[in-house]
């Protein structure tokens, strides 16, 4: 039974949102599927991509084949550099220690770009409604009489206390 890494189509029209699943190949495109891997939203900006990088590097040591597009999200997520990695530490290129240490500093160094990505779009769309929105006028301060109230209150105080 030959396996896929694909993606599953979910959300309305117009407004796609996918599902990072393990399939028969001769499966429906949205229909049963073996195990699901994660999300995939192309509609946020930048978009959303959550998976757990553990399993869909097990479907790919057992030989799973993914499609273009999940190829493509497998390896922005790190799990193509880590089947590298491993295929070193098999031929004795490295240790397994040295092949995790480099495996979490790459993962590290690519969520702080997701990060600064997320947090630049943030800004930008900040600057954006400020932009659309305008700023309103600083509406007229009406100053009231507080010194002369303070001073009638002072002279009650005095006039009571005599």
């Amino acid at each position: 039974m030959p396996v896929k890494i694909r993606l599953q189509r979910k959300g309305r029209k117009q407004r796609p949102f996918y599902q990072i699943v393990v399939a028969d190949s001769r499966a429906p495109r949205d229909g049963k599927f073996i195990e699901k891997l994660g999300t995939y939203n192309p509609m946020t900006k930048p978009a959303t991509i959550e998976i757990d990088r553990e399993k869909a590097f097990d479907w790919l040591q057992k030989g799973a084949q993914p499609t273009d597009t999940a190829r493509a999200i497998l390896r922005f997520k790190g799990v193509y550099y880590r089947k590298h990695l491993m295929r070193g530490v098999k031929k004795g290129a490295m240790t397994q220690e040295e092949a995790d240490a480099k495996y979490k500093e790459w993962v590290d160094a690519k969520e702080a770009k997701i990060t600064a990505r997320f947090e630049e779009a943030a800004a930008e769309k900040a600057a954006w409604l400020a932009k659309v929105s305008g700023v309103a006028p600083a509406p007229p301060v009406v100053e009231e009489e507080a010194p002369a109230v303070d001073a009638e209150a002072a002279t009650e105080a005095a006039s009571e206390e005599e």
